[in-house]
């Protein structure tokens, strides 16, 4: 890939990575209710399983949905149905408890990696950037398109986590916490636009 490609296909990643999505928003949101090191699994996990994802979208799995495009409709739903769910859970999130632990839980590394399966923006991304930058799907060039994405996407999510936790101290009121986890909540469900 020639240095001007490679430069393109960078601004894209960061671009891509560090908008809001629902990736970022629940990393936020985590970030507010769990801690930075709570929610490091879930940050790898995003990262980790986009890259994957790239990988395994750029070898040929989209050849799936054009031979059954029921398999759209079904990842559709399943999407939809799956962000409505974990919106509902961000928004009712536990508020700290007198110790300063929250009473759930955060993503885990494993949750996240599968996510990236039913998030709408992680598909986008994935078949943008291989129709983009590997568009005959040459496995180096997938390769590379992924190895991109994976230094540039962990950082840029990563910057979400880290503003949630940087609120933690203006959340220590349950009323502004119960407010920002519902907006997280709300973001999260109008991020579903995109798959609509």
């Amino acid at each position: 890939m020639e240095q001007t490609a490679l430069a393109a296909l960078s601004a894209f990643a960061v671009v891509t990575s560090i908008t809001p999505g629902p990736n970022n928003m629940m990393l936020m949101a985590s970030g507010a209710n769990f801690g930075l090191r709570r929610t490091v699994p879930h940050a790898l996990g995003v990262g980790i399983g986009f890259t994957l994802m790239i990988v395994l979208v750029g070898v040929g799995l989209m050849e799936l949905f054009t031979l059954f495009p029921v398999l759209n409709i079904a990842l559709k739903v399943v999407s939809v149905v799956y962000m409505l769910w974990l919106a509902w859970k961000i928004a009712n999130a536990a508020a700290p408890s007198d110790d300063g632990n929250p009473g759930g839980k955060p993503m885990s590394f494993f949750q996240a990696v599968l996510f990236q399966w039913v998030n709408p923006k992680a598909w986008s991304m994935a078949l943008t950037a291989i129709a983009l930058y590997a568009p005959d799907r040459n496995f180096a060039a997938v390769l590379l398109v992924a190895a991109i994405f994976g230094v540039i996407n962990l950082p840029s999510t990563s910057l979400w986590a880290v503003m949630g936790l940087s609120l933690r101290g203006w959340l220590s009121s349950p009323q502004r916490l119960r407010l920002f986890n519902w907006t997280m909540a709300v973001l999260l469900v109008g991020s579903l636009a995109l798959l609509i």
